[in-house]
Parts: C-alpha cells; structure tokens; sequence
C-alpha cells in the first residue's frame, strides 16, 4: 500500500511528463524552427521548452521563437550601470530555477547582494521584536499569575 506522498509523487510525474508532451505539440515549438533565421551566437544556449515553468499567457517568448537564450544587454535600476545578463544566467533562471518567460534582469549583482543583506537585516530586526514582545507578554503573564497566588493565599 503506498502513502499519500507517494501516490501524489506518481501523480506529479505523470503529469510533468504529460505536460512535457503537450509543450512539445504546442505552440512553443512552433516557433523553435525560425532558430536558423537567426542564426546561433557564440556563448548561446539552447532552450528546452519542456523545463520552462508553464504559464497562462498567449504570447511566445522571443528566446523561445529563437531556439536560444542569447545575452541581453540592461541597466541596473538601482546603480544605473549597464550589465549583460548572460545566456547561462538566462538558462538557469528560466530552466532550473523555473523563473517566468516574461521576466527578465534588473539588477546587477552588487544591487542584488546589497538588497538581500538589506532584506536579510529587516527580517532580523522583525525577529528579535517579536522575540521581545513574546518575552515581554510571558513575563507580564508569569507576574499575574504569581499575584494571583498571593492573592488567594491572602483569602
């Protein structure tokens, strides 16, 4: 007899493997042969429509119609510096860590260590409060409840 985790395992491998097919009948591999009009760049990599991370939308990704992630020129928002986002950053964010077609870099990476640390200290900061107010509420409680007892020893 298998658990439920298991059952919902099968379950989820089936389905990938269904929705692997379908991409591959869909509409993302139409656009996959138009790849020789543009011609593969050095430092390019292919893209595999299976492992894209499924959405709801109509459009076709122009790296999916090309066939290949290519380097893509951006300015940071923050520090305003021109950065490439890379073709294997590409792959990796859309393929394996299943980010979404339509988004794409907006900081460079100094910006993304610094609003991470910044995130990382907020969340400290909003830790140690509540670790606080926890104290503060058990202390205040642990106090009425020994002049509680005082309180009825006295009776």
């Amino acid at each position: 007899m298998k658990s439920g985790r298991q059952r919902r395992a099968e379950i989820m491998s089936r389905r990938n493997a269904k929705r692997a097919a379908n991409l591959v009948k869909n509409k993302y591999l139409k656009g996959v042969s138009v790849a020789n009009q543009y011609g593969r760049q050095h430092g390019s990599v292919p893209v595999n429509p299976a492992n894209l991370s499924p959405n709801n939308s109509y459009g076709i990704p122009e790296f999916v119609k090309r066939g290949f992630y290519a380097d893509l020129p951006f300015t940071c928002k923050q520090c305003g510096t021109p950065q490439i986002w890379t073709a294997q950053q590409q792959h990796w964010w859309y393929e394996l860590a299943k980010g979404d077609v339509w988004t794409i870099a907006v900081l460079c990476r100094p910006c993304r260590i610094k609003e991470s640390e910044r995130k990382a200290l907020a969340r400290k900061i909003h830790l140690e409060g509540l670790l606080r107010k926890r104290q503060l509420s058990n202390n205040n409680l642990s106090q009425e409840i020994i002049a509680n007892k005082q309180l009825m020893m006295q009776l």
